[in-house]
């Protein structure tokens, strides 16, 4: 069965609750409804943003998921400044990033940690999006696919089924740069994503694993890269924070 292709806007730290729903209601018009029947949408949105876009989203019966860019490993208790996996539940939440590599970079997040988040994630329900990727100086000394598919096993410790989850590659080096992996490397990466899946669960779960490519994706970018094989999508930083924008490059994806 094919994979649905699935874009998902990381909004990052942007937009303000009512700064979302502006974004929401702009994208919602600016892209035609039958797009949504070729290509899952997404948003992952700050959490003061969650309510906003759950309400809008929910109330305008959008068919746009929305999710979170970071989960607690803790179920509750005495952990200031978390926010468990069971509160983004009851808003309806699909989606939750973890181990973005500004994460791994700015708060130490390691691959024990990121799997911790994605296992405490699928204990509540939710799709994990799982972000793995190699910084510069691993690019350039060629030793990419060891590094990715390290940290992906890492990263998905204890998850008996990968199909369950979302894979981000995202190239260090391509995030907030410009700078973005060409068709052919996303491709050769995504393969190597997909067959160290099939080792951690199995052939059939790794055929339905959906990994998206993050870095500087744009428009003019997306579909060169979202028609490789092995990638179902993208996982978009800056170009998802105008929903006019996103929408059109929603449509690229699409085509």
């Amino acid at each position: 069965m094919p994979r649905t292709p699935l874009v998902v806007g990381n909004w990052k730290m942007n937009l303000n609750h009512l700064e979302a729903l502006n974004a929401v209601q702009k994208l919602a018009f600016a892209l035609p409804k039958d797009y949504y029947e070729r290509v899952d949408v997404g948003l992952t949105v700050p959490f003061t943003d969650l309510r906003s876009v759950q309400t809008l989203i929910e109330g305008d019966r959008l068919p746009i998921t929305f999710g979170a860019q970071d989960v607690s490993r803790h179920e509750e208790g005495a952990h200031t400044g978390e926010i468990a996996a069971s509160m983004l539940a009851k808003l309806n939440c699909t989606w939750v990033v973890v181990g973005h590599s500004e994460r791994r970079r700015d708060h130490g997040e390691d691959d024990e940690l990121v799997a911790a988040k994605a296992r405490a994630a699928l204990g509540a329900g939710l799709t994990p999006i799982v972000c793995v990727g190699e910084p510069a100086e691993v690019r350039d000394a060629g030793g990419h696919v060891d590094y990715v598919t390290e940290q992906l096993r890492g990263s998905l410790e204890g998850i008996d089924d990968t199909s369950r989850v979302v894979v981000a590659y995202e190239p260090v080096w391509a995030i907030g740069t410009g700078r973005a992996a060409s068709g052919a490397d996303a491709q050769e990466v995504a393969a190597a994503i997909r067959e160290a899946a099939g080792e951690l669960s199995g052939a059939d779960a790794a055929e339905k694993l959906r990994i998206l490519y993050g870095g500087s994706v744009t428009t003019d970018t997306v579909a060169g890269v979202v028609g490789q094989r092995d990638v179902d999508g993208a996982l978009v930083g800056g170009a998802s924070l105008d929903g006019q924008e996103f929408a059109r490059l929603v449509a690229a994806a699409a085509s």
